[in-house]
């Protein structure tokens, strides 16, 4: 394929249209490592584009034989347009099916230990959050409110593909997270709620983050919605000693996320 025709169109509209993303449940997957990821963690691949000139690596030769998809030749030139990056034309790109908004996908346990990002703004800060959250041991990411979109290329590439070894859920509003938290509850697991705030009555570091907790990011102008506070059973303080007031969000996420593990590590020995 060579023109920008309507398939082409389609694969653009992916990109840059979250209301089409969202009609179609696919979205366009860059770089060779969340291609991998989406791959080895068994989520559907329904599109390969490749090269249509190039000399094929190894690995990009292999997922084409390999991975169940429609398979397009597509120009140099049109794929570096879908691509992402000005000076260079990537050798394969995915059309990924996205994953239901599903709380369920959630593992629920005594080990559980979820982030919650509050209607934040920034595609990269929420695919900040969720490569911390992989590689720091969460067990989930849950995006509420109002925010930018899970599947937002530049969220996607922040991941770094943990997007896909993570679950990560959209949910509308906080009412439904707490609906689901009861029911954790009767389960029988102690979920804790953990807001933070640069104003929280105890350091992080105080907090038992070795339970099963919640721990809650507020949006990067706001902070946490009048709904998120009043549902914390606590809300935590980043100790600071510099100039700045605040950590950018996903900053924030990753330094309780590495309080929790340090905690829960320490717990184990």
């Amino acid at each position: 394929m060579s023109g920008r025709n309507a398939r082409f169109q389609q694969w653009e509209a992916l990109l840059r249209n979250r209301a089409k993303r969202q009609r179609r449940g696919e979205f366009l997957v860059q770089g060779v490592r969340p291609i991998a990821m989406a791959v080895e963690h068994g989520w559907q691949v329904r599109e390969l584009l490749h090269d249509a000139g190039a000399q094929l690596s190894g690995w990009a030769r292999r997922t084409l034989d390999t991975v169940p998809a429609e398979r397009f030749a597509v120009s140099r030139e049109l794929l570096r347009e879908l691509g992402g990056k000005a000076d260079a034309a990537p050798e394969l790109l995915a059309v990924v099916a996205t994953r239901a908004d599903d709380l369920c996908r959630v593992p629920a346990g005594p080990t559980m230990n979820v982030v919650v990002c509050d209607r934040p703004t920034s595609p990269g800060n929420i695919g900040t959050v969720i490569r911390s959250a992989d590689a720091l041991g969460a067990s989930g990411v849950l995006v509420t409110g109002h925010a930018a979109d899970v599947y937002d290329p530049k969220a996607v590439r922040a991941s770094t593909g943990s997007l896909f070894a993570l679950p990560v859920v959209r949910v509308p509003a906080h009412q439904a997270v707490l609906s689901w938290v009861a029911d954790v509850r009767a389960a029988g697991v102690d979920i804790g709620i953990v807001g933070a705030d640069e104003h929280g009555a105890r350091d992080a570091a105080e907090y038992d983050f070795t339970r099963p907790t919640l721990t809650l990011i507020g949006n990067e102008t706001t902070g946490l919605s009048v709904g998120w506070r009043a549902a914390c059973d606590q809300l935590v303080r980043i100790p600071m000693s510099g100039a700045a007031s605040s950590l950018n969000a996903a900053a924030a996420a990753t330094v309780l996320l590495y309080e929790s593990a340090r905690q829960r590590a320490a717990a184990r020995r």
